[in-house]
């Protein structure tokens, strides 16, 4: 997978690599909120939801992206996020997907936990492939 590539107009993308680059995904989702209405704590439960999915792509694929896109809902505005990578997959979804699992030793609280951060959530993995989480979070 080529990082950061067919990004449209007002969408950041920011190729995950490094700690660094979780950093950087971090800030620029929390700025993305803040510049669209969002408060100061939901433009912070977006940035930690971003953190923890960069997170996971240094982790478990080494490399892969965030992509950010201001969206409008009838509701107002909101925030999509995808994080993408070409890793190994997740074998399964549902066990990933329950507090407590973890195949690295951690705690186990990531992805169910960036559910609980986000109004929407969709994970599509596939073994040897790689994942996509797409989130939505809306200013309300």
């Amino acid at each position: 997978m080529k990082d950061c590539l067919a990004v449209v107009e007002n969408e950041i993308c920011v190729a995950i690599k490094t700690d660094q680059d979780v950093v950087a995904a971090r800030q620029k989702g929390r700025s993305m909120a803040l510049e669209l209405g969002f408060s100061a704590s939901a433009s912070t439960l977006l940035a930690t939801a971003i953190s923890e999915l960069a997170r996971n792509i240094v982790s478990y694929a080494g490399s892969g992206e965030i992509v950010l896109r201001a969206t409008q809902n009838s509701g107002g505005p909101g925030v999509t996020v995808v994080a993408r990578d070409a890793g190994p997959g997740i074998p399964s979804i549902e066990h990933a997907l329950r507090d407590g699992y973890s195949t690295s030793g951690s705690l186990g609280l990531g992805l169910p936990g960036v559910r609980r951060l986000v109004d929407e959530f969709e994970i599509v993995s596939e073994v040897g492939r790689g994942t996509t989480v797409t989130v939505r979070k809306w200013k309300g």
